[in-house]
């Protein structure tokens, strides 16, 4: 049984003002009882309700002050009220731009259509089953682009040619949602000829996004985890946990790190030979910014990232084909810092089989890496 309140007034403080919400049929489990205050503390604290972030406040000086159509989905809580037809509109429909000013609050996710829907479309056009009010979370955590248009904008191209109408593809961000359905929604590039993990399945009570982090405040419980792995104590032991069987991916001799030192290591091996391809075959060295558009000549030819390279006017466009497919991999490996929980074998599928490639264009000792089947 379900306790039903409609409505509710809840007065929460945000940003040392008074915020008054109007919560629109908020569903409180029984066996979870929350009082609305406390789920109202949590959401306030949350990325969800940051209404000074960059990710709701990116077009507030623009003329007019609106979020593009492509963008609102996931930028602003009226574009995906649009997006479930709650305003009237044709349902999964974005194509029109949004107000700004309003973040992800109650009823964005607490509505008659958002409580029903179980299946989230991903931008590779794979439709996937999320139940349990989870398509709402797949449907914004899962980037705005697939491996599938690499594969598009690179096709009958030769490999290692630069082509001048190549651009960096740019899966976008907080992908977890994309992540762990791996081969199943193609969210990285996959080569062909090879086999790709699909949904990762992890135990029974851990399936759904809502099962390991709180809906509302976003945050997992790490003691939750030291059930199964006892090496788990906080946050931080996260990245220890490797179950008995891992293999040595990394080929680093290591047997104990947890599964994210293997991905990590294999994510530095893959930006090595990102950089020694860029120079040694394309002829033109290059660098990655952690933000926008990432890549960047590297002018002065010393492999290291600095201040006065990474500006847009310095961004990378001696694109080959080979070198955008391992480059986009390498990307999306850091627009999910939760990658390794969500789908460890499948990302690392894509890091060994992107340093794989590159290796055919000139020497990359792969020798002692491990590709997961």
């Amino acid at each position: 049984m379900k306790k039903w309140i409609w409505p509710v007034l809840v007065i929460i403080f945000l940003l040392g003002g008074l915020t008054v919400i109007l919560i629109g049929q908020v569903t409180l489990p029984q066996e979870n009882q929350e009082t609305v205050k406390e789920i109202s503390e949590k959401w306030g604290e949350s990325a969800h309700a940051d209404s000074e972030a960059e990710a709701f406040i990116h077009w507030d000086e623009d003329d007019p002050p609106e979020v593009p159509a492509n963008c609102a989905k996931c930028h602003s809580g009226y574009g995906y009220l649009d997006y479930l037809g709650e305003d009237g509109s044709q349902f999964r429909v974005m194509d029109t731009a949004a107000q700004t000013g309003l973040t992800v609050t109650c009823n964005v996710c607490h509505n008659k259509t958002a409580h029903e829907i179980e299946t989230a479309i991903y931008p590779s056009g794979a439709e996937m089953n999320a139940p349990d009010g989870t398509a709402n979370c797949a449907e914004c955590h899962q980037g705005t682009n697939a491996g599938t248009d690499v594969e598009s904008a690179v096709a009958d191209l030769p490999e290692d040619e630069v082509n001048a109408d190549l651009r960096f593809i740019n899966v976008h961000y907080a992908l977890g949602g994309a992540v762990r359905f791996g081969g199943e929604v193609t969210v990285g590039y996959e080569y062909p000829g090879m086999s790709y993990a699909g949904f990762f399945s992890h135990v029974e009570d851990y399936q759904v996004c809502t099962d390991c982090h709180d809906p509302h405040s976003l945050e997992i419980n790490p003691s939750e985890c030291a059930a199964c792995h006892p090496v788990v104590s906080d946050y931080a032991s996260l990245l220890d946990i490797r179950m008995d069987d891992t293999p040595d991916y990394d080929g680093d001799g290591d047997t104990v790190e947890g599964v994210y030192g293997e991905l990590n290591t294999l994510h530095q091996i893959l930006h090595t030979a990102i950089q020694q391809y860029a120079s040694e075959v394309v002829g033109d060295p290059i660098l990655y910014g952690s933000s926008y558009p990432y890549w960047f000549y590297d002018s002065n030819k010393n492999g290291i990232a600095e201040e006065d390279e990474l500006n847009f006017g310095n961004q990378y466009a001696s694109w080959t084909p080979r070198l955008l497919k391992a480059t986009y991999n390498y990307h999306l490996i850091l627009e999910d810092p939760g990658g390794f929980t969500h789908n460890a074998t499948y990302l690392i599928q894509l890091v060994y089989d992107s340093i794989a490639d590159l290796a055919e264009a000139f020497p990359v000792d792969t020798s002692g890496l491990t590709r997961p089947e």
